[in-house]
């Protein structure tokens, strides 16, 4: 008495097969479950023993051993409750032998059958669509599946639908994707008083996917910009919706329709830790820089970060991905993020304010900065200096421009920068290669003299001349430009002074 039926097992978003094979033999009556299973698997044996018991079933007075293929890959979630079970049925005769052949099962069991949610559903649906099988999941995860496209999914919510399904007593409903529309009335930037600079700059970040970091004193608008960023942004595209939606579904944080149709918006906290910001943990889960994949990570207090959890962004920043390496673990999770900071100066966060500057300024200013680190500061393409808002600004009835006056520049700017660079039109600038950037350079005395000017009077990195003539260029993009010219370069290069004092440049 045995049986086989398929399921999955996650490494990141990676989805690889697991065979879970029932056999049944004479013995003691025992069951056993074999394969590098974790504590919530290993647990399951019970949960199944219960659901089955719900149904009127009970186990056969045999010795149980169920087996998961292949032996040395660690299996983790309760989603193999329900492929043992189903094996168990298959081995008891209540269900064909050969029903469950083609079919992929993942699911939690309840003690009284019904099933329940579970994560990764969808890395899981692409997966069974490229082996060519159907599959079986909760009915709270089929609008999920159901986004992966053309596959047969059976959605139940206990184990009665689907043991009649199976048995052809019950036709279940194939489950619908369905897509909630948008919110509309999101943070407008009408709401904002003044800050022309830094609207401005903002405008900038999103037309090119430019790294922004905004210092300032409390209550200059600061958090109210980055919350705006989202709504400049172009919606996502169909692929960059299925990344996102893997990620948050391998870390369970899905919405009820089972994808994510918005730019993803993380600003966590800033006492948050090293795993959580990139990832890690007993398990390797993805982390705030893989959850903000296609969308925007807000670090708000900058300064207030431990410098060990922003010094784990750089490599990031840099390759768009982050591999989370452990004893037992070797994880790779995609991390293509815009990465938007704001701070204060100093601790008091009143530098520039003689009257409300604390006794210390400007020493206080040279601690407060060292605790961010020079390459850290690097990897921001836009440095903002937020000014406090005088009172004629606060006071005044004019209104400023919307949201949607701004967003319709910047995707005029990105289609303009699309149809320069044909061949890869989903290009950033902000990662325009440097033979790109170096074609805007070439037979450009006078762009080359700002510039060589500018490395020796700003003491300009390698990486922070590369990421001001990406900024130039997205300047120039903004003004339908085909060429940056000088005024696109000196406005750019205002966006790279360092008015840090006493920035670590370790």
């Amino acid at each position: 008495m045995q049986s086989f039926v398929s399921t999955v097992a996650y490494r990141g978003i990676e989805t690889l097969d697991v065979s879970v094979q029932v056999h049944m033999s004479n013995g003691l009556p025992a069951m056993a479950i074999v394969g590098l299973a974790d504590k919530a698997v290993a647990e399951s044996k019970e949960r199944v023993r219960a659901a089955l018991s719900s149904l009127g079933l009970a186990l056969p007075a045999k010795r149980i051993a169920v087996n998961l293929s292949p032996a040395d890959l660690l299996k983790e979630g309760a989603h193999f409750d329900l492929p043992i079970a189903m094996g168990l049925l298959t081995a008891m005769g209540v269900l064909p032998s050969d029903s469950l052949s083609e079919h992929i099962i993942l699911g939690e069991l309840a003690l009284d059958g019904s099933i329940r949610r579970v994560a990764g559903i969808l890395p899981a649906a692409l997966h069974a669509k490229g082996s060519a099988k159907a599959l079986i999941c909760p009915a709270e995860n089929g609008a999920e599946a159901a986004w992966a496209g053309d596959l047969t999914i059976l959605a139940s919510q206990n184990l009665t639908e689907l043991i009649n399904h199976l048995r052809g007593n019950q036709l279940l409903a194939a489950p619908v994707a369905r897509a909630e529309p948008p919110p509309e009335n999101g943070p407008d930037l009408a709401d904002l008083k003044g800050q022309e600079t830094a609207r401005r700059a903002l405008e900038i970040a999103a037309a090119g996917g430019h790294n922004l970091l905004m210092i300032g004193p409390p209550g200059a608008g600061k958090s109210m910009l980055a919350a705006r960023l989202p709504s400049l942004l172009p919606p996502l595209t169909a692929s960059e919706a299925l990344e996102a939606t893997m990620i948050h579904s391998v870390a369970g944080a899905l919405p009820a329709s089972g994808l994510i149709q918005q730019r993803p918006f993380r600003d966590p906290h800033h006492s948050a830790s090293m795993a959580s910001l990139v990832g890690g943990g007993q398990k390797a889960w993805p982390g705030e820089v893989s959850l903000a994949h296609r969308g925007v990570l807000f670090l708000d207090e900058l300064a207030e970060f431990s410098r060990p959890a922003l010094d784990s962004l750089r490599q990031p920043l840099e390759t768009g991905d982050i591999v989370i390496a452990r004893a037992n673990h070797h994880v790779r999770y995609p991390a293509g993020f815009q990465l938007v900071a704001a701070m204060n100066p100093c601790r008091c966060g009143y530098l520039s304010d003689p009257a409300r500057a604390c006794s210390r300024a400007p020493r206080c200013a040279q601690d407060y900065m060292a605790r961010i680190s020079g390459p850290i500061l690097d990897r921001f393409d836009i440095l903002l200096d937020v000014a406090e808002l005088r009172p004629s600004e606060l006071l005044s009835e004019q209104l400023s421009e919307s949201t949607a006056a701004v967003r319709k520049r910047i995707f005029s700017s990105r289609n303009f920068a699309a149809a320069r660079h044909s061949a890869h039109p989903e290009i950033l600038n902000a990662h325009l290669e440097a033979k790109s950037l170096n074609d805007e350079l070439k037979n450009n005395d006078e762009i080359r003299a700002l510039y060589s000017e500018a490395l020796e009077k700003q003491a300009l990195s390698a990486r922070g001349f590369h990421k001001s003539i990406r900024v130039a260029r997205t300047i120039a993009d903004l003004a339908a430009s085909q060429h940056i010219t000088r005024y696109h370069v000196l406005e750019a290069l205002s966006y790279r002074r360092f008015f840090l004092f006493g920035a670590d440049n370790g």
